[in-house]
């Protein structure tokens, strides 16, 4: 396996973690230690929001009266998608029962959790897909309440067309918070009453290590940092559309890794020269967000043949992985980490991360090596169950004793021999030699 940087990082996604890390935690304490007031300490000071926290029917209706009609089409157009594609999912998966032992019965339902939390960044820009992608799916997974929060947008409250989307999605609840104040609220059942089992969405660096610091006390749903994308090409690609998708990512954020994995020398670099040049004709906020991931994180990988660039992908694991290549069904079948796949030029990540339906909360980091994206399952419970008869227990009881106490544990095995001397007093069983030590 041959590679060669033509282009290398100088950070990594991990060099801002740290403070991060110790921002998180010290609003977690004051927070766990004094509560809502300490929640509205930090939207007054880092949102510069005193207004209601608790978004009421009334106040969603007044923000959301005046959105032009072709909007919440749009917006009820690929909430819709998403929605379809999370009940596809949840129908994918089943309860059953089986018997593994003549008389054993054992079981799996899907219970979904209770209470989920939903948060949607609005900083930068207004995440508007990021509502249906979390809300619609908990909703298609059955979850009975979902609180959703997201930032006050310029001091008004929640962004009217992210509040829209969450009330089309299914909100139960809605609060006006973002950054760590926003999850530990969630976590905590602040302002709703109602703590979270899980918490999904995307958010900046600060958000992601609250959702990791907190995991335990509740479930999270993938660990989404800055947002990345990765591109295989080889030289069937056009190097105008692959620029174009960079590009397109790194607008995310100053810290939105983009990479390219190529055998096509002269495709990457027909694809250098493009990048800066597309960076520099955004609109400024983009240009300065794009400008700072392509000249920190962005990356250009030249490989030696079309299973290297398979290794390197994986390795890499990115959240977002498009492939320009031919043979697709073969990149289909041989990749394996990946947050989200898009195979061939037609499609592209921002049509995952709007409107074509799988959900664009994703792992990044590296966390694809052991994690998909969001979906229904993240909600859902499969709890097992079983149930036997006492002839069962004529067989399974011994298995259990001698293995018990094979182990050392006799507690373990007195509960099988408790069962089998009273379903079968007068027989004689083989029940291991007892634990004496």
């Amino acid at each position: 396996m041959t590679i060669d940087y033509l282009k290398k990082a100088n950070k990594t996604p991990d060099t801002e973690s740290d403070h991060a890390q110790q921002v998180a935690a010290s609003m977690l304490r004051e927070i766990e230690l004094r509560g809502e007031a300490a929640v509205r300490d930090y939207a007054r000071t880092l949102d510069h929001w005193e207004g209601d926290i608790l978004v009421s029917a009334e106040a969603i209706e007044q923000r959301t009266r005046n959105i032009p009609a072709d909007i919440k089409r749009d917006i009820e157009f690929a909430t819709e998608k998403v929605r379809r594609f999370a009940l596809a999912q949840r129908a994918s998966v089943q309860e059953f029962s089986t018997e593994v032992h003549p008389g054993l019965i054992a079981g799996q339902r899907l219970v979904p959790v209770n209470v989920a939390g939903c948060y949607v960044p609005t900083g930068r820009y207004a995440h508007i897909a990021s509502a249906y992608m979390g809300i619609a799916t908990a909703k298609a997974a059955g979850v009975p309440t979902v609180v959703a929060c997201s930032t006050p947008y310029k001091g008004e409250g929640i962004h009217p067309q992210v509040l829209y989307a969450m009330k089309v999605a299914g909100a139960d609840v809605i609060l006006t918070l973002g950054g760590v104040q926003a999850i530990a609220s969630l976590a905590y059942g602040l302002f709703s009453g109602q703590p979270a089992d899980i918490i999904v969405g995307p958010g900046n660096k600060f958000v992601a290590e609250a959702k990791r610091l907190l995991f335990g006390k509740v479930g999270i749903d993938v660990f989404a940092g800055p947002s990345e994308v990765a591109i295989i090409a080889d030289d069937s690609a056009d190097p105008a559309i692959v620029a174009s998708d960079l590009v397109g990512q790194a607008e995310h954020g100053h810290e939105s890794p983009a990479w390219l994995f190529t055998d096509s020398r002269a495709l990457a670099q027909e694809v250098m020269r493009r990048v800066p040049l597309l960076i520099d004709a955004l609109p400024p906020t983009a240009r300065d967000a794009a400008g700072a991931a392509w000249r920190d994180y962005g990356e250009v990988i030249l490989c030696d043949t079309r299973e290297t660039m398979a290794r390197i992908s994986d390795r890499y694991a990115s959240e977002h992985l498009e492939v320009h290549a031919r043979d697709l069904d073969w990149w289909l079948a041989r990749l394996t980490c990946y947050g989200s796949l898009f195979l061939g030029e037609e499609t592209t990540v921002a049509f995952g991360d709007k409107t074509s339906g799988p959900n664009h909360i994703l792992p990044t980091k590296g966390a694809a090596k052991y994690s998909g994206g969001l979906s229904v399952h993240k909600f859902l419970k499969p709890l097992t169950w079983q149930r036997m008869t006492r002839e069962a227990n004529r067989e399974v009881a011994q298995v259990t004793a001698r293995i018990s106490r094979l182990e050392g544990m006799e507690a373990h095995a007195r509960t099988a021999d408790d069962r089998l001397a009273k379903y079968f007093p007068q027989q004689r069983f083989n029940k291991g030699n007892p634990v004496t030590q």
